[in-house]
Formats: C-alpha cells, sequence, structure tokens
C-alpha cells in the first residue's frame, strides 16, 4: 500500500514538470477588485446594511404574489392602511366640509367618489353617516348606509352598523336594531363591539323593555366579551329610574366584582339620582366613595362628575377635582384633562359675571412639579370667543383671536362666523367683511345659510361689490358656491344699477357650470330689458360652450343636400337621407362618407381626438320598414317628434341636440341576460347598443352577456343599432359579407338649421339637454333619500 503511494507520487512529478516545460506559467498579474481598498468596501458594505435596515426590500412589507386569497372567504373591511395618496385627500375633504357644517355638501363629495377611480373608504363613509346622526338627521344616515354598503360594494366595520344601529334606537326602531345586531352575528367577519351593546341597552330601556336590556347583558358576558361599565351604568341608571335601588345596587356591585377599575360614570349616574331626590349626604357618598378608590380617570368621565356638582351648587368640590384634574396632566404619559374640561369651567365663571375669573381659568395650569399647562384647541378657544361675544366684549374676544392665529393652530368655520355674527350685530360692517375676506382666503367653506345672511346685511350697509369681489373668490375654489348665494349678490348688484358687475358674476356662474335659478333668470333679464340691455343678458344666458349665438328665431334654411355618390352601382346608401327629388346615392361595396358642408354641423358625429362621444338619449326604433328607402316620403326636422331626437357628447362641451332620429329594424332582438348595475331602469325600454368603434361592424346584433355601463336601460325590447363613427363599413348584405353583418344605417348629416334649435354660446348646461342628461348629484340625492 505505501509502495503504491510513492509510485503515484513520483508519476505525478514527472508529469507536472513536462508540463511546466511545455507550457510556462503565466506572469502574475494582481487581482482587480471593486474597491480601490479594503476599508472602501467595508464602507460599502456597511452602506448597504444600513440601507436595508431603512429600506426593507419589497417582500418584506408587501405580500407574496404566490399567495392567492381564498374567493370564498368573507371580504374585509378598509384597515387604516388604505387611508393613503388620494383616498386620505378624499377623506379630508369630506371631514372639511363636515367641520364647517356643509353636511349636503359633504354628502355629495362622498357620494360622487364612488363613480369615480378614487372610491372612499370606510372611514369617510363612517364620518359622513356619524355626522348626520349628530345632526338628528336619522333617515339621511340610514340612506347613506343603503347606499355606501349596499348598493355601492363597500365593506362595512363595527362603527359602520353601529352609527346604524344608534340612529334606528333613536328612531324608536329597537326591533331593526335588534336584526342588525343578529345580521352581524351572522353574517360579519367580526363580533359586536362593546358600543354595539351601549346602543341596544340604551334603546331598549328607552323602549321600556329593560328586561330584554338584562337579558342582552347576560348574552354579551356569556360571548365572552368584558364586563363593560357604560353598558352596566345603562342597566342601572334604568332601574333607578323605575325606582328599583336594590336592583341597581345589584348590578353595581356585579360590576365591582368583575371590573376592578370601573368607569366613574356610574357614580355619577348614582349622585344624580340622589340630588334629584334631595338625599344629598348619600349623592356625595356616592362621590367620595369613587375619589377614595384614586383611579386615574380619564377626562370624559370627569367631565361629567363637574357637570353634576356644578348643576347641583357643588362649587368647592368641583373646583377642588378641576386642580386635582390639571395636577394630574402629565403628557405624554397621561392626559387628565381636555378643551371640553375648561369649557366647562369656563362656562360656570360666564354664567356667574366673573368674565376676568373665566380668562384665568382659560390659563389655568398645574401647580406639582411633574404636570404641565395644557396645549388648548381650538375647540376651547371657539368657546370662550364665543362667550365674550354673547357679552359683548369683542375686544377680548378679538385678542383670543388673534392669539390663536399667532399660534400653529388655525381657526375654522365656526370661529369666523362667531366673529362675523356678533360684528353684524355690533353693526360693525367693515370688520365684519375683514374675517369674510379672511376666511375666503383661508380655503373655508361659507354654507349657503350662512353665507347668504351675511351677503344680505353686508349689501343692505352698501357693500355689494364688496359681496361680489368676495363671491369671485369663492368660485375660484371647490366646491362652488350655493346658486343662491348668486341670487344674492346679483340681486343686490342689479339693486344698486351696477349692471356690468352682475353681468360678471352671471358670466362666472355661466362659466363654473353652477346654474341659473329661475328667479335668478327672470330678474335679470327683466332689470336689463328696463335699461335696454335685454338681447345683451339673454345672449349670455343662452350661450353655450360652443360659442353659438342665441336660438335664431325666423324661417329655417332648407336643409343640407350632399352631392350624390361616385361610387358606381349599388344600393342606396343607409342613412343618407336625400330629399325626395334628388338623386339617391348609391355605394358599391364601401363607405360613403359625405363631405362636411361647413363648421356648423354639430348635428354629425364630430371627432373627439380619442374619447368616443357619448350617446346620452337612447334612439326609439319604429315598427315597420326602415325609413329613407324607396317610396317613403321625407319628413322635414320640424315635425319630427321631441321624443326622436339624440344628443351627443364631444369631448369639449356638450353638443346641441339634432334631429338625427335614428331608426331600428322593426321586430325585438334577442336580449342575452347581463349585469344591471345600480340605477338602470328595468323596465321594457327601447334598447340602445353600445357606442362601436372604428371598424366595427354595425348592425342589430345580440345583445353580449356583462356588466353593462350605468343608466343603459334593460329588458325585452328592440334592439338599437349602435353609433357607426366614420370608417364603419355599411351597405347591402351582398357587400357586407366580409363583415359578417347586414346592412345598417348610419346616422344622417344636418346643418346647423336642421337641428331642433342651436344654443347660443355658453358653458353652462342648455335647456333641452337638461331634460335629457341628468345631473349625477340628483341622482345621488334620489338614492339617499
Amino acid at each position: 500500500m505505501t509502495l503504491h503511494r510513492l509510485l503515484l507520487r513520483s508519476l505525478l512529478r514527472r508529469s507536472s514538470s513536462s508540463l511546466l516545460h511545455l507550457h510556462p506559467p503565466a506572469p502574475f498579474l494582481p487581482r482587480s477588485f471593486a474597491f480601490s481598498s479594503a476599508e472602501e468596501a467595508a464602507a460599502e458594505r456597511r452602506r448597504r446594511k444600513r440601507r436595508l435596515r431603512i429600506e426593507p426590500p419589497l417582500n418584506a412589507i408587501r405580500p407574496s404574489p404566490h399567495t392567492s386569497r381564498d374567493p370564498n372567504a368573507p371580504r374585509l373591511p378598509d384597515s387604516t392602511n388604505a387611508l393613503v395618496g388620494p383616498r386620505l385627500s378624499l377623506h379630508n375633504r369630506v371631514q372639511s366640509l363636515i367641520r364647517a357644517g356643509d353636511l349636503d355638501a359633504a354628502s355629495a363629495v362622498a357620494r360622487h367618489s364612488v363613480f369615480s377611480s378614487t372610491r372612499p373608504t370606510v372611514f369617510t363613509c363612517n364620518a359622513i353617516i356619524a355626522a348626520m346622526y349628530r345632526s338628528k338627521r336619522y333617515s339621511d344616515a340610514i340612506a347613506l348606509f343603503q347606499f355606501f354598503f349596499n348598493q355601492s360594494n363597500i365593506v362595512p366595520n363595527v362603527v359602520s352598523y353601529n352609527n346604524l344601529i344608534n340612529a334606528h334606537c333613536d328612531e324608536g326602531r329597537v326591533d331593526v336594531a335588534l336584526d342588525i345586531y343578529r345580521h352581524i352575528i351572522a353574517n360579519a367577519p367580526f363580533s359586536p363591539s362593546p358600543v354595539t351593546y351601549r346602543h341596544l341597552t340604551k334603546g331598549l330601556i328607552d323602549a321600556h323593555r329593560i328586561g330584554e336590556a338584562l337579558d342582552l347583558l347576560r348574552e354579551m358576558l356569556t360571548k365572552g366579551h368584558g364586563a363593560d361599565s357604560l353598558v352596566y351604568n345603562n342597566l342601572i341608571k334604568g332601574f333607578l329610574d323605575l325606582g328599583n335601588l336594590d336592583k341597581a345596587n345589584e348590578l353595581f356591585d356585579e360590576l365591582k366584582e368583575r371590573c376592578l377599575v370601573y368607569d366613574g360614570v356610574v357614580n355619577a349616574t348614582y349622585m344624580e339620582w340622589f340630588f334629584n331626590k334631595g338625599r344629598d349626604k348619600e349623592a356625595m357618598e356616592s362621590y367620595r366613595s369613587l375619589m377614595d378608590r384614586q383611579f386615574r380617570m380619564i377626562p370624559a368621565t370627569c367631565n361629567v362628575l363637574l357637570e353634576v356638582l356644578l348643576r347641583h351648587g357643588k362649587k368647592t368640590e368641583a373646583w377642588a377635582l378641576f386642580d386635582q384634574m390639571l395636577d394630574n396632566h402629565t403628557p405624554p404619559n397621561f392626559q387628565a384633562v381636555n378643551s371640553d374640561t375648561f369649557n366647562v369651567m369656563v362656562n360656570e365663571c360666564f354664567k356667574l359675571g366673573k368674565f376676568a375669573e373665566a380668562l384665568a381659568t382659560f390659563r389655568k395650569a398645574g401647580t406639582k412639579p411633574n404636570s404641565k399647562p395644557f396645549a388648548m384647541d381650538v375647540g376651547g378657544y371657539n368657546n370662550i370667543i364665543a362667550r365674550f361675544c354673547e357679552n359683548e366684549m369683542l375686544s377680548e374676544a378679538e385678542t383670543l383671536f388673534e392669539e390663536l392665529c399667532s399660534k400653529s393652530l388655525s381657526p375654522d368655520v365656526p370661529t369666523h362666523r362667531t366673529l362675523i355674527d356678533a360684528y353684524l350685530k355690533m353693526e360693525r360692517i367693515d370688520d365684519a367683511l375683514r374675517v369674510l375676506n379672511r376666511m375666503v382666503d383661508a380655503g373655508l367653506r361659507v354654507v349657503a345659510s350662512f353665507g347668504n345672511r351675511v351677503f344680505d346685511e353686508l349689501i343692505k350697509n352698501g357693500k355689494a361689490i364688496d359681496c361680489a369681489q368676495v363671491l369671485s373668490k369663492m368660485g375660484e375654489k371647490d366646491p362652488k358656491p350655493d346658486p343662491t348665494c348668486y341670487e344674492v349678490v346679483i340681486k343686490g348688484l342689479c339693486g344698486e344699477d351696477l349692471l356690468d358687475k352682475s353681468r360678471e358674476l352671471l358670466d362666472e356662474v355661466m362659466r363654473y357650470g353652477i346654474g341659473v335659478t329661475p328667479a335668478l333668470r327672470e330678474f335679470v333679464i327683466d332689470a336689463f330689458k328696463k335699461v335696454g340691455r335685454g338681447d345683451e343678458i339673454e345672449r349670455l344666458i343662452y350661450m353655450n360652450s360652443f360659442g353659438h349665438g342665441p336660438r335664431p328665431s325666423g324661417p329655417r334654411p332648407p336643409p343640407y343636400r350632399p352631392p350624390p355618390a361616385r361610387f358606381g352601382h349599388g344600393s342606396q346608401m343607409p342613412g343618407q337621407q336625400c330629399p325626395p327629388s334628388g338623386p339617391q346615392p348609391h355605394v358599391s361595396g364601401q363607405h360613403y362618407r359625405p363631405p362636411l358642408p361647413s363648421a356648423q354641423m354639430t348635428g354629425m358625429h364630430q371627432p373627439s381626438w380619442g374619447v368616443r362621444p357619448q350617446v346620452t338619449e337612447p334612439h326609439v326604433p319604429a315598427s315597420g320598414p326602415p325609413p329613407y328607402t324607396s317610396g317613403q316620403h321625407y319628413r322635414p326636422p320640424s315635425e319630427i317628434p321631441p321624443h326622436m331626437t339624440r344628443t351627443h357628447q364631444s369631448t369639449f362641451g356638450v353638443a346641441p341636440q339634432m334631429t338625427g332620429h335614428h331608426y331600428a329594424p322593426s321586430g325585438p332582438s334577442p336580449q342575452m341576460p347581463g349585469h344591471q348595475p345600480y340605477a338602470t331602469p328595468s323596465s321594457p325600454f327601447p334598447q340602445m347598443t353600445e357606442h362601436q368603434p372604428y371598424g366595427t361592424p354595425s348592425g342589430p346584433t345580440p345583445q353580449m352577456a356583462g356588466h353593462r355601463p350605468y343608466g343603459t336601460p334593460s329588458g325585452p325590447s328592440p334592439q338599437m343599432a349602435g353609433h357607426l363613427p366614420h370608417g364603419t363599413p355599411s351597405g347591402p348584405p351582398e357587400q357586407m359579407a366580409r363583415y359578417g353583418t347586414p346592412a345598417q344605417m348610419s346616422p344622417p348629416y344636418y346643418t346647423s338649421s336642421q337641428m331642433t334649435g342651436t344654443y347660443p354660446p355658453s358653458s353652462g348646461t342648455p335647456p333641452q339637454f337638461e331634460e335629457s342628461h341628468q345631473p349625477q348629484s340628483e341622482v345621488h340625492e334620489q338614492v339617499a333619500a
């Protein structure tokens, strides 16, 4: 074994030496690195590690694309991660309108966004529903829930159901609220929250069904929920109102056994009941028993205790509790007070007429070393400014307003409204106008009811021009002012003979598409006619977006007759309209394209630069043979019934209506089942096919199954021919065989003289178009109602 290894080694040495002799080794070259030194390489490695810590790889924050979600699993509500980007901007816009008090505008913005690419999150929907509930508009809150979650396919969360339950309970429909509760248990991917039980128990007790409320409490405990203090408080208050103190004490003892720390609102309920019974000693014993436990109570609990003490004349105890709360305020560890706490004490000072003490209380802070002063928010400033304005102490209110503006806070709509009302009450018109300008410059919403009242007062004091300037600034922002605001200001300008300025405002109304009310239209026309400028204002009002003049009142010129086709023999060009005396144009296997007579041919299909025209009214098919065949008389456009008109919408505005009554062949066409979306009429109605792109064969073909666009009528009905743009082949069946469809009529072309009426140039919607194209906001208002 050893001899074998020695022989093998010797052979290897000889072979290696011979190879080196034949192939000498290459000269040594230093190895090239990506970095000039080892220190630079180490620095690069540290930089990469640091970047990975700051910016983790995408696969660490995104779910793997290979993991597919179970299609049978229930859909989950939006998480807070969805509230980013455009959806967060939408949410903030709705919230700003809610804070401004314009709930109708907030509701419209949220509902319209459902049909846009930026759909609202469940948090935006809950915000407007809760705002409607707080304003006691229960029917609107219920209708919005129906629209968002049942019709618009947004998944509700438990807060959404709680708002709905609360609205039904306050309306006295407790049984409906209980059905919603059972629906959550049976279908929702989450369980009811303690807030759900609070609303239900309160609703049952208000309906004098306290036994069912007690059963619901037991059901809450059986399902594994904790003993909620406010649910117990509802039942305790219910039994106290019935005079059953023993049962209330039994529930209170049960709560103390289940919860070592409970909410002090329960003691406040006992105190209120004892005070009303004249048993002040027992009420204060209940209060001292709570304070002896030395709970760290949140501001909401302490505020209730402060109100009870102040309401029943226990001033000393109330101020002692307020000082204790200030001492315990040690943010960010613990928040012991909020702006409502200061509002309670400040209002008490104003009630007693102690204005200097109220201001001192507003700036009060704790005395303990670790306590910190409370950073007052806008709500606290609004309360004390309103109290000073009520007592006509505007100098102090202005000082606090300037202090609020100097901080990082921004005055909101209630702040400006309070000052404007106070200035108008004191007849300080210039100051009211100054604050109104500041409010508009800050981008705050001026609600129609408030704005109309302020504009009316300012106009009465000779500030019509200033009101017009303010309204012009309001019109530059979205959402646009209410039409009634323009009505008030324009009427005021006309009343002061400022017709040129009123014309400018009216032009803004038309340009922004806000709409002119009938009362304003009649008033302005009468005012301008008195000075001989009636034609000017009528031209402005009836002006459309294409710049056409007013509707001609004289006889219409003869219809346009295109020259005959030069394509040889063949069948008549379908859809080409000629008078009976003229020759019939013929085609021979190719599509005839009539020349454009003039720029006023708005009845034809104008090019839309990549955007296909949208048909806003369905065509009505006629029974019997197709029109424009041999032997059929020509009907001028003036004799065509109004229901046979058709409106086309181009890219840059609303085109005038044309009388191109397109008929489809008689007889119903097969209708394929398809998904019928929301707001689609379900009654039998003439069916219109979708717009066919260039080169698409035309003709009455069966409707394809699938999702149909909004507003498309459904039901068994005669099929309507599709929209045929230029380039769509048409002709007799034998010539259309290569396209696979029979011959189909193309829309006839008319000059402006053949229309049902050309609209004068205007950026607003012409009167005839308003009937055929209902605004989306009106549809939504009908849904919400």
